[in-house]
Protein backbone atom coordinates (compact mmCIF):
# COMPACT_ATOMS: atom_id res chain seq x y z
CA UNK A 1 0.00 0.00 0.00
CA UNK A 2 2.85 2.23 0.82
CA UNK A 3 4.62 1.32 -2.46
CA UNK A 4 1.49 2.04 -4.36
CA UNK A 5 1.09 5.28 -2.57
CA UNK A 6 4.64 6.09 -3.34
CA UNK A 7 4.26 5.28 -7.07
CA UNK A 8 1.10 7.26 -7.63
CA UNK A 9 2.69 10.59 -7.10
CA UNK A 10 5.47 9.53 -9.44
CA UNK A 11 2.97 8.48 -12.06
CA UNK A 12 1.09 11.66 -11.55
CA UNK A 13 4.30 13.57 -11.85
CA UNK A 14 5.26 11.58 -14.94
CA UNK A 15 1.87 12.10 -16.49
CA UNK A 16 2.07 15.73 -15.61
CA UNK A 17 5.50 15.95 -17.16
CA UNK A 18 4.36 14.17 -20.27
CA UNK A 19 1.32 16.42 -20.43
CA UNK A 20 3.57 19.38 -20.01
CA UNK A 21 5.85 18.11 -22.75
CA UNK A 22 2.87 17.51 -24.98
CA UNK A 23 1.56 20.98 -24.31
CA UNK A 24 4.98 22.47 -25.00
CA UNK A 25 5.23 20.41 -28.16
CA UNK A 26 1.79 21.57 -29.20
CA UNK A 27 2.74 25.10 -28.39
CA UNK A 28 5.97 24.72 -30.29
CA UNK A 29 4.08 23.13 -33.17
CA UNK A 30 1.57 25.90 -33.17
CA UNK A 31 4.39 28.44 -33.01
CA UNK A 32 6.19 26.69 -35.86
CA UNK A 33 3.00 26.56 -37.88
CA UNK A 34 2.27 30.18 -37.16
CA UNK A 35 5.85 31.09 -38.01
CA UNK A 36 5.62 29.21 -41.30
CA UNK A 37 2.26 30.85 -42.17
CA UNK A 38 3.66 34.30 -41.21
CA UNK A 39 6.71 33.73 -43.35
CA UNK A 40 4.47 32.80 -46.28
CA UNK A 41 2.29 35.79 -45.68
CA UNK A 42 5.36 37.93 -45.30
CA UNK A 43 6.74 36.49 -48.51
CA UNK A 44 3.46 37.23 -50.27
CA UNK A 45 3.37 40.68 -48.86
CA UNK A 46 6.97 41.24 -49.88
CA UNK A 47 6.19 40.03 -53.39
CA UNK A 48 3.15 42.29 -53.48
CA UNK A 49 5.25 45.18 -52.27
CA UNK A 50 7.92 44.32 -54.83
CA UNK A 51 5.34 44.23 -57.65
CA UNK A 52 3.90 47.50 -56.42
CA UNK A 53 7.37 49.01 -56.29
CA UNK A 54 8.06 47.72 -59.81
CA UNK A 55 4.82 49.26 -61.02
CA UNK A 56 5.58 52.53 -59.30
CA UNK A 57 9.12 52.42 -60.64
CA UNK A 58 7.78 51.84 -64.16
CA UNK A 59 5.33 54.70 -63.80
CA UNK A 60 8.08 56.87 -62.37
CA UNK A 61 10.35 55.97 -65.28
CA UNK A 62 7.56 56.82 -67.74
CA UNK A 63 6.96 60.11 -65.99
CA UNK A 64 10.67 60.83 -66.08
CA UNK A 65 10.70 60.07 -69.81
CA UNK A 66 7.65 62.30 -70.36
CA UNK A 67 9.26 65.05 -68.32
CA UNK A 68 12.48 64.69 -70.30
CA UNK A 69 10.54 64.96 -73.55
CA UNK A 70 8.59 67.98 -72.32
CA UNK A 71 11.77 69.60 -71.05
CA UNK A 72 13.50 68.88 -74.35
CA UNK A 73 10.55 70.33 -76.29
CA UNK A 74 10.45 73.39 -74.05
CA UNK A 75 14.19 73.81 -74.41
CA UNK A 76 13.86 73.62 -78.21
CA UNK A 77 11.05 76.19 -78.15
CA UNK A 78 13.01 78.43 -75.81
CA UNK A 79 16.04 78.08 -78.04
CA UNK A 80 13.97 78.96 -81.11
CA UNK A 81 12.48 81.98 -79.35
CA UNK A 82 15.89 83.03 -78.11
CA UNK A 83 17.22 82.73 -81.66
CA UNK A 84 14.35 84.80 -83.07
CA UNK A 85 14.73 87.32 -80.28
CA UNK A 86 18.46 87.55 -80.87
CA UNK A 87 17.89 88.00 -84.61
CA UNK A 88 15.26 90.68 -84.00
CA UNK A 89 17.47 92.31 -81.41
CA UNK A 90 20.32 92.26 -83.91
CA UNK A 91 18.19 93.95 -86.56
CA UNK A 92 16.92 96.50 -84.05
CA UNK A 93 20.45 97.11 -82.86
CA UNK A 94 21.60 97.57 -86.45
CA UNK A 95 18.73 99.98 -87.16
CA UNK A 96 19.44 101.80 -83.92
CA UNK A 97 23.08 102.10 -84.86
CA UNK A 98 22.11 103.43 -88.30
CA UNK A 99 19.76 105.96 -86.72
CA UNK A 100 22.43 106.84 -84.22
CA UNK A 101 24.95 107.42 -87.01
CA UNK A 102 22.44 109.61 -88.86
CA UNK A 103 21.68 111.56 -85.71
CA UNK A 104 25.35 111.93 -84.98
CA UNK A 105 25.81 113.23 -88.53
CA UNK A 106 22.99 115.72 -88.01
CA UNK A 107 24.38 116.69 -84.63
CA UNK A 108 27.77 117.21 -86.23
CA UNK A 109 26.20 119.41 -88.93
CA UNK A 110 24.20 121.28 -86.28
CA UNK A 111 27.37 121.72 -84.28
CA UNK A 112 29.07 123.19 -87.32
CA UNK A 113 26.09 125.51 -87.84
CA UNK A 114 26.22 126.51 -84.17
CA UNK A 115 29.92 127.23 -84.47
CA UNK A 116 29.30 129.26 -87.62
CA UNK A 117 26.35 131.04 -86.00
CA UNK A 118 28.47 131.74 -82.94
CA UNK A 119 31.10 133.31 -85.14
CA UNK A 120 28.38 135.35 -86.87
CA UNK A 121 26.97 136.42 -83.51
CA UNK A 122 30.44 137.44 -82.43
CA UNK A 123 30.77 139.35 -85.70
CA UNK A 124 27.38 141.00 -85.12
CA UNK A 125 28.45 141.94 -81.62
CA UNK A 126 31.60 143.45 -83.05
CA UNK A 127 29.51 145.38 -85.56
CA UNK A 128 27.09 146.63 -82.92
CA UNK A 129 29.89 147.63 -80.59
CA UNK A 130 31.18 150.09 -83.19
CA UNK A 131 29.00 153.21 -83.55
CA UNK A 132 29.70 153.75 -87.25
CA UNK A 133 29.16 150.07 -88.08
CA UNK A 134 25.98 150.10 -86.00
CA UNK A 135 24.73 153.09 -87.98
CA UNK A 136 25.49 151.30 -91.25
CA UNK A 137 23.56 148.29 -89.98
CA UNK A 138 20.50 150.44 -89.23
CA UNK A 139 20.70 152.12 -92.65
CA UNK A 140 20.98 148.72 -94.35
CA UNK A 141 17.89 147.41 -92.56
CA UNK A 142 16.01 150.62 -93.40
CA UNK A 143 16.89 150.37 -97.09
CA UNK A 144 15.72 146.74 -97.25
CA UNK A 145 12.37 147.56 -95.68
CA UNK A 146 11.72 150.55 -97.95
CA UNK A 147 12.78 148.70 -101.11
CA UNK A 148 10.54 145.74 -100.26
CA UNK A 149 7.39 147.83 -99.87
CA UNK A 150 7.60 150.87 -102.15
CA UNK A 151 8.19 151.31 -105.85
CA UNK A 152 11.68 152.50 -106.88
CA UNK A 153 10.41 155.92 -107.98
CA UNK A 154 8.78 156.59 -104.59
CA UNK A 155 11.97 157.03 -102.52
CA UNK A 156 15.64 158.00 -102.54
CA UNK A 157 18.53 157.18 -100.19
CA UNK A 158 21.22 159.53 -98.93
CA UNK A 159 19.40 162.65 -100.11
CA UNK A 160 20.97 166.07 -99.52
CA UNK A 161 18.33 168.59 -98.45
CA UNK A 162 18.24 172.30 -99.06
CA UNK A 163 19.97 173.04 -95.74
CA UNK A 164 22.92 170.84 -96.71
CA UNK A 165 21.96 167.98 -94.38
CA UNK A 166 21.93 164.44 -95.75
CA UNK A 167 19.05 162.22 -94.68
CA UNK A 168 19.15 158.43 -94.79
CA UNK A 169 15.91 158.08 -96.76
CA UNK A 170 13.36 160.43 -98.29
CA UNK A 171 9.90 159.16 -99.19
CA UNK A 172 8.63 161.39 -101.99
CA UNK A 173 4.98 161.72 -101.00
CA UNK A 174 2.97 164.39 -102.90
CA UNK A 175 1.79 167.56 -101.23
CA UNK A 176 0.20 167.32 -98.80
CA UNK A 177 1.98 166.10 -96.73
CA UNK A 178 5.10 166.27 -98.90
CA UNK A 179 8.37 164.29 -98.79
CA UNK A 180 8.90 162.46 -95.48
CA UNK A 181 12.44 162.11 -94.09
CA UNK A 182 13.48 158.89 -92.29
CA UNK A 183 16.68 158.75 -90.26
CA UNK A 184 18.04 155.56 -88.65
CA UNK A 185 19.26 155.73 -85.04
CA UNK A 186 20.52 152.93 -82.80
CA UNK A 187 20.99 154.01 -79.12
CA UNK A 188 22.44 150.68 -78.03
CA UNK A 189 24.83 151.85 -75.30
CA UNK A 190 22.11 153.20 -73.01
CA UNK A 191 19.90 150.16 -73.56
CA UNK A 192 22.76 147.74 -72.78
CA UNK A 193 23.66 149.77 -69.71
CA UNK A 194 20.07 149.46 -68.42
CA UNK A 195 20.09 145.71 -69.11
CA UNK A 196 23.39 145.16 -67.33
CA UNK A 197 22.77 147.48 -64.34
CA UNK A 198 22.43 145.64 -61.00
CA UNK A 199 21.96 148.31 -58.33
CA UNK A 200 19.57 151.26 -58.12
CA UNK A 201 22.26 153.86 -58.75
CA UNK A 202 23.48 152.12 -61.91
CA UNK A 203 19.92 151.74 -63.19
CA UNK A 204 19.19 155.45 -62.70
CA UNK A 205 22.44 156.43 -64.41
CA UNK A 206 21.72 154.10 -67.35
CA UNK A 207 18.16 155.45 -67.72
CA UNK A 208 19.49 159.03 -67.65
CA UNK A 209 22.02 158.21 -70.39
CA UNK A 210 19.34 156.48 -72.49
CA UNK A 211 16.95 159.44 -72.20
CA UNK A 212 19.74 161.85 -73.08
CA UNK A 213 20.67 159.87 -76.21
CA UNK A 214 17.06 159.62 -77.44
CA UNK A 215 16.42 163.28 -76.71
CA UNK A 216 19.48 164.30 -78.72
CA UNK A 217 18.39 162.15 -81.66
CA UNK A 218 14.88 163.68 -81.57
CA UNK A 219 16.30 167.20 -81.53
CA UNK A 220 18.72 166.48 -84.41
CA UNK A 221 15.99 164.99 -86.62
CA UNK A 222 13.55 167.82 -85.88
CA UNK A 223 16.16 170.46 -86.62
CA UNK A 224 17.82 168.92 -89.66
CA UNK A 225 15.15 167.02 -91.57
CA UNK A 226 11.94 169.05 -91.13
CA UNK A 227 12.17 171.96 -93.58
CA UNK A 228 9.03 174.02 -94.26
CA UNK A 229 8.15 174.08 -97.96
CA UNK A 230 10.61 171.27 -98.77
CA UNK A 231 9.67 168.32 -96.58
CA UNK A 232 6.62 167.20 -94.67
CA UNK A 233 5.82 168.71 -91.30
CA UNK A 234 6.94 165.49 -89.54
CA UNK A 235 9.84 163.04 -89.79
CA UNK A 236 10.46 159.45 -88.74
CA UNK A 237 13.20 158.10 -86.47
CA UNK A 238 13.87 154.45 -87.29
CA UNK A 239 15.06 152.14 -84.48
CA UNK A 240 16.34 148.88 -86.04
CA UNK A 241 15.79 146.95 -82.78
CA UNK A 242 12.33 145.85 -81.63
CA UNK A 243 13.66 145.39 -78.09
CA UNK A 244 14.82 149.00 -77.85
CA UNK A 245 11.51 150.20 -79.34
CA UNK A 246 9.45 148.15 -76.86
CA UNK A 247 11.55 149.42 -73.94
CA UNK A 248 11.02 152.97 -75.11
CA UNK A 249 7.26 152.62 -75.60
CA UNK A 250 6.77 150.73 -72.32
CA UNK A 251 8.90 152.63 -69.84
CA UNK A 252 9.58 156.04 -71.40
CA UNK A 253 6.17 157.35 -72.44
CA UNK A 254 7.11 160.96 -71.63
CA UNK A 255 10.03 160.71 -74.01
CA UNK A 256 7.69 159.43 -76.72
CA UNK A 257 5.28 162.31 -76.09
CA UNK A 258 8.15 164.77 -76.31
CA UNK A 259 9.03 163.28 -79.68
CA UNK A 260 5.44 163.72 -80.88
CA UNK A 261 5.48 167.37 -79.84
CA UNK A 262 8.68 167.78 -81.82
CA UNK A 263 6.85 166.12 -84.78
CA UNK A 264 9.28 163.20 -84.78
CA UNK A 265 7.63 159.78 -84.81
CA UNK A 266 9.67 156.81 -83.59
CA UNK A 267 9.20 153.57 -85.54
CA UNK A 268 10.58 150.03 -85.36
CA UNK A 269 10.92 147.54 -88.26
CA UNK A 270 7.35 146.28 -87.78
CA UNK A 271 5.72 149.71 -87.35
CA UNK A 272 7.77 151.16 -90.22
CA UNK A 273 6.49 148.36 -92.45
CA UNK A 274 2.92 149.35 -91.55
CA UNK A 275 3.66 153.03 -92.25
CA UNK A 276 5.27 152.20 -95.60
CA UNK A 277 2.24 150.10 -96.56
CA UNK A 278 0.01 153.12 -95.87
CA UNK A 279 2.30 155.29 -97.97
CA UNK A 280 2.08 152.82 -100.81
CA UNK A 281 -1.73 153.17 -100.73
CA UNK A 282 -1.30 156.97 -100.89
CA UNK A 283 0.94 156.63 -103.96
CA UNK A 284 -1.65 154.40 -105.59
CA UNK A 285 -4.40 156.97 -104.97
CA UNK A 286 -2.20 159.72 -106.39
CA UNK A 287 -1.54 157.72 -109.54
CA UNK A 288 -5.26 157.06 -109.93
CA UNK A 289 -6.00 160.78 -109.47
CA UNK A 290 -3.35 161.76 -112.04
CA UNK A 291 -4.80 159.32 -114.54
CA UNK A 292 -8.42 160.31 -113.91
CA UNK A 293 -8.53 162.71 -116.91
CA UNK A 294 -7.11 160.02 -119.14
CA UNK A 295 -9.76 157.64 -117.89
CA UNK A 296 -12.44 160.31 -118.56
CA UNK A 297 -11.12 160.86 -122.10
CA UNK A 298 -11.16 157.16 -122.80
CA UNK A 299 -14.73 156.95 -121.46
CA UNK A 300 -15.81 159.80 -123.80
CA UNK A 301 -14.24 158.03 -126.77
CA UNK A 302 -15.93 154.81 -125.78
CA UNK A 303 -19.34 156.57 -125.55
CA UNK A 304 -18.80 158.06 -129.03
CA UNK A 305 -17.96 154.61 -130.37
CA UNK A 306 -21.12 153.25 -128.74
CA UNK A 307 -23.19 155.99 -130.50
CA UNK A 308 -21.62 155.14 -133.87
CA UNK A 309 -22.31 151.48 -133.24
CA UNK A 310 -25.95 152.28 -132.46
CA UNK A 311 -26.30 154.28 -135.74
CA UNK A 312 -24.78 151.46 -137.75
CA UNK A 313 -27.08 148.94 -136.11
CA UNK A 314 -30.06 151.19 -137.03
CA UNK A 315 -28.91 151.39 -140.64
CA UNK A 316 -28.51 147.65 -140.74
CA UNK A 317 -32.00 147.25 -139.30
CA UNK A 318 -33.44 149.52 -142.01
CA UNK A 319 -31.69 147.49 -144.67
CA UNK A 320 -33.16 144.33 -143.20
CA UNK A 321 -36.63 145.95 -143.15
CA UNK A 322 -36.32 147.06 -146.82
CA UNK A 323 -35.09 143.63 -147.80
CA UNK A 324 -38.10 142.13 -146.04
CA UNK A 325 -40.45 144.48 -147.90
CA UNK A 326 -38.82 143.63 -151.23
CA UNK A 327 -39.18 139.94 -150.48
CA UNK A 328 -42.85 140.47 -149.67
CA UNK A 329 -43.46 142.29 -152.97
CA UNK A 330 -41.58 139.59 -154.87
CA UNK A 331 -43.78 137.04 -153.15
CA UNK A 332 -46.93 138.87 -154.24
CA UNK A 333 -45.70 139.10 -157.84
CA UNK A 334 -44.83 135.42 -157.79
CA UNK A 335 -48.35 134.55 -156.57
CA UNK A 336 -49.91 136.65 -159.34
CA UNK A 337 -47.74 135.03 -161.99
CA UNK A 338 -48.68 131.59 -160.71
CA UNK A 339 -52.38 132.55 -160.72
CA UNK A 340 -52.23 133.88 -164.31
CA UNK A 341 -50.37 130.81 -165.41
CA UNK A 342 -53.13 128.67 -163.98
CA UNK A 343 -55.79 130.68 -165.80
CA UNK A 344 -53.95 130.36 -169.10
CA UNK A 345 -53.61 126.62 -168.55
CA UNK A 346 -57.41 126.38 -168.08
CA UNK A 347 -58.28 128.20 -171.32
CA UNK A 348 -59.87 126.05 -174.07
CA UNK A 349 -59.09 127.11 -177.60
CA UNK A 350 -61.95 126.75 -180.20
CA UNK A 351 -61.39 127.25 -183.91
CA UNK A 352 -64.93 128.62 -184.39
CA UNK A 353 -64.64 131.04 -181.48
CA UNK A 354 -64.21 134.63 -182.43
CA UNK A 355 -60.76 136.02 -182.21
CA UNK A 356 -61.51 139.10 -180.05
CA UNK A 357 -62.23 136.88 -177.05
CA UNK A 358 -58.53 136.21 -176.68
CA UNK A 359 -57.79 139.86 -176.20
CA UNK A 360 -58.75 140.01 -172.50
CA UNK A 361 -56.30 137.21 -171.70
CA UNK A 362 -53.47 139.09 -173.33
CA UNK A 363 -54.47 142.16 -171.39
CA UNK A 364 -54.18 140.19 -168.16
CA UNK A 365 -50.75 138.96 -169.15
CA UNK A 366 -49.61 142.51 -169.76
CA UNK A 367 -50.82 143.47 -166.29
CA UNK A 368 -48.75 140.78 -164.76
Amino acid sequence: MQNISFGEPLVIALVGGLTLIAVVAVVLLVAVLRSTRGAAEMQARLELIARDQDSKSARLDQRLIDHERAISKNLDEVGRRVGVSLESSGEKTQNTMSDLRERLTKIDAAQKNIVELSSQVVGLQDILSNKQARGAFGEFQLSNLVADVLAPDAYDFEVTLGNGRRVDCLIRLPNPPGPVAIDAKFPLEGYKAMSEARDEMAIKEARRAFVAAITKHIGDISERYIIPGETAEAALMFLPSEAVYIELQSNFRKLVEDAHRARVYIVSPSTLWAALTTMRAVFRDVRLRDQAHEIQSELDKMLKDVGLLDDRVGNLQRHYDQAGEDLRQIRISNDKVAKRAGQIRELEFDEDAPTPEIAPARKHLREV
